[in-house]
């Protein structure tokens, strides 16, 4: 039972699951945002440059309509198709490109802006029979059964009432004027065009949320998945603390000549440390050697017992320290007394004393939590 518990696939798929299918070409597609962009974009593009297309069919057209008989005998097809290719194809090209560019971006926005070159490599699934009428007639094919019914029936729906708003108008064509003829092609195409893309973009917005439902149940994991990912990001035990250890070698390395130098170390009592010495003939009051937090702490308590340097836990005063003063400067005024009371034990612990641990006090404005900020008094 808990072995079938633990491979039920019921937990959302991480960050990192996500990656790896993006890798292996699993990104979020919808066709239907990439129709709705593609639409948008083109019918946008070909109304700014629609008069420089129109100019090119205008000249295409004088050009075929026109001759001259005195060239006659010097008529080249060839010549007039470059004409008309060179007037027509340059803008034809642009949109085009546009169109393109756009939708690949928007593929690349919803695949996390991945490009997956595998997808392109040949893979026999793909023609092979038995795996297509698996997406025929499997749920995959069912569900793209019914989103092709519901386009059907919204554009249809759409169709309907464009031909029933401009019914009228569509049967007396031809016994208006000309100019009147044009500007009601010309409403009713935009109008048409309007409501199209109106369309695409109601399909687009509810497929959308659909194939990422999908791709979020087809990445789903088990409790031993999530287990096994933990694993391998976090790293084994062993692994764990081969790393811990080259961190704080790293750390020796950097704050090791200075502890060399300190009479004692202040800790809070992991997260942070601070070596001090005091030596009335270089400064008039104890200064910081050394300081650091997590890997670094860790390394300078760990060098202080090699060293036999006595290590004091007073985290307020640690923390004071620490936010307070760079390495190799004199420590605030105001912790004077606080650190002379330390310096007096140390001192004592050196002649061979057995005193107890002094009690100090950290001023209230010198008082900080773990991130730096100021404790408020209670």
């Amino acid at each position: 039972m808990a072995e079938e518990t633990s491979g039920e696939k019921r937990f959302d798929p991480t960050p990192k699951r996500k990656r790896d299918a993006a890798l292996k070409g699993d990104v979020l597609r919808s066709k239907e945002v990439a129709t709705a962009v593609a639409t948008a974009t083109g019918i946008f593009t070909l109304v700014l440059i629609g008069p420089w297309l129109l100019d090119g069919v205008r000249g295409v057209a004088l050009a075929s309509f026109q001759f001259e008989l005195d060239r006659g005998a010097q008529f080249d097809p060839g010549i007039l198709a470059w004409r008309a290719g060179t007037a027509v194809l340059p803008p034809i090209l642009v949109i085009g490109v546009v169109v393109m560019i756009v939708t690949v971006a928007a593929q690349l926005l919803l695949g996390e802006g991945r490009f997956v070159p595998q997808n392109l490599n040949p893979k026999g699934s793909r023609i092979n029979p038995l795996n297509g009428l698996k997406r025929m007639f499997g749920p995959q094919g069912l569900i793209e059964l019914g989103k092709s019914i519901l386009k059907l029936l919204l554009m249809g729906s759409f169709a309907a009432y464009w031909i029933s708003a401009h019914l009228e108008a569509l049967l007396g064509l031809g016994r208006g004027s000309y100019e009147a003829q044009v500007a009601f092609a010309f409403d009713a195409i935009g109008s048409l065009v309007v409501l199209m893309i109106v369309g695409l973009l109601i399909i687009a917005a509810i497929d959308y949320p659909i194939q990422a439902f999908q791709r979020n149940k087809r990445l789903k994991m088990s409790f031993q998945e999530l287990k096994d990912e933990t694993k391998q990001s976090e790293g084994s035990p062993e692994v764990k603390a081969q790393r811990r250890q080259r961190q704080r070698d790293l750390a020796r390395g950097s704050v090791g000549k200075a502890m060399q130098d300190a009479q004692f170390v202040v800790v809070n009592p992991m997260h942070f440390s601070v070596a001090l010495t005091y030596d009335p003939a270089l400064a008039p009051a104890p200064v910081v050697l050394a300081k650091g937090r997590g890997e670094t702490a860790l390394a300078m308590r760990e060098m202080a017992a090699e060293m036999g340097l006595p290590v004091l836990r007073y985290p307020q005063l640690a923390r004071a320290i620490y936010f307070t003063t760079r390495a190799n400067q004199m420590v605030r005024e105001e912790l004077y007394i606080a650190i002379a009371a330390l310096v007096a034990f140390v001192m004592s612990l050196k002649r061979g004393e057995r005193v107890p641990m002094p009690h100090v006090d950290v001023p209230e404005d010198m008082r900080f939590n773990a991130d730096g900020k100021p404790e408020i008094p209670a």
